[in-house]
């Protein structure tokens, strides 16, 4: 215990962009608390929030992985989608609609197994046409995620998969412990990324991709394979959001969770990512992204526009690009 204190306790001194996040986060519950302390200081709205959170963060993470190589992943949502689409086809072939409502657990593992495999394969595509064709990242997640976007609607006709079984909606919407299993799931996700990428060669060489890929070259580090393997975790943690959402709201479609790109790049620049390469943390990410769930929840509280909001995700990912410009500028 002793000593992840003392590597939290390094974080924030080593790197003041945490310290800001913090608080940044706090001044947010104050100002949402005191404009509507009756509503948004309620214990529902904070449980609410660590079963809706959990997705968006995974997501985020998955886009921290894609960033720190200097490039970018625009497919995360269609691989997300496409992961719970096929786990629901899996579900309505095996099962049939009376079975489906209880639906054993080796049919969920199976189902869970899919959905990683449909995350490992799309991310194992994009890398292909980043490494080994040349494709710019940004075009090739952008091609290769409308692909999935399209694939997931041939797959699907337009309207959403339901009926999951129950042991998936567990997933989405259980307790463990008396905290949400979405939370939970995050919490191990979290920490188990923050391993890799900070303890092990393999997250040690994204960094050093990222920050000086020619020097990486020099060091004797196969880029492309990293890359490669890069796009391949960052599609399997797109498929893990794409269980959560299905989960959670016991349904698939192809156009579930459009806004969370926007707000996964934010979060993920927010948390201190650099959209160049070479730096970012998950400690940085999960702040950013409870953050961001605490303004969202207050602006629905106040009932502000989904419009309006999706202009204030837009303004503040320019502003946050643009403080950060400023101050590599001035450094």
């Amino acid at each position: 215990m002793k000593s992840y204190l003392l590597d939290i306790r390094r974080l924030v001194s080593r790197d003041n962009n945490i310290t800001q996040l913090i608080a940044m986060t706090a001044v947010i519950f104050i100002v949402m608390a005191a404009l509507n302390p009756d509503k948004f200081l309620r214990y529902y709205n904070f449980e609410s929030i660590t079963y809706l959170f959990p997705e968006l963060g995974v997501l985020s993470i998955a886009m921290l992985v894609a960033l720190l190589t200097g490039g970018i992943d625009l497919s995360v949502i269609g691989i997300a989608n496409l992961s719970g689409i096929l786990a629901g086809l899996f579900f309505h072939t095996i099962l049939s609609s009376a079975q489906s409502a209880g639906g054993g657990l080796p049919v969920v593992i199976a189902g869970v197994l899919l959905s990683l495999s449909v995350g490992l394969a799309a991310g194992a595509l994009n890398g292909f046409l980043i490494t080994r064709l040349r494709v710019t990242p940004i075009l090739a997640t952008l091609g290769t995620g409308q692909i999935f976007t399209g694939l997931a609607l041939v797959l699907t006709g337009g309207p959403a998969i339901v009926g999951f079984p129950a042991a998936w909606d567990f997933i989405g919407n259980g307790k463990i412990l008396g905290l949400a299993t979405p939370f939970v799931l995050f919490v191990i996700i979290a920490a188990g990324m923050a391993y890799v990428l900070s303890r092990t060669t393999f997250g040690l060489s994204l960094l050093l991709i990222g920050t000086n890929p020619k020097a990486a070259v020099f060091a004797g580090l196969k880029k492309g394979r990293m890359i490669f393997y890069g796009y391949m975790t960052t599609g399997l943690l797109a498929s893990i959001a794409g269980i959560l959402l299905s989960g959670r709201t016991n349904a698939a479609k192809s156009d579930y969770g459009t806004s969370y790109l926007l707000q996964a790049i934010l979060i993920a620049v927010l948390g201190g990512t650099n959209p160049a390469g070479g730096k970012g943390t998950v400690a940085g990410i999960s702040i950013a992204v409870i953050a961001l769930m605490l303004l969202s929840s207050g602006f629905q509280i106040l009932r502000f526009s989904n419009h309006l909001i999706d202009f204030i995700w837009g303004a503040f990912l320019l502003l946050v690009i643009a403080i950060n410009a400023f101050k590599n500028r001035v450094r």
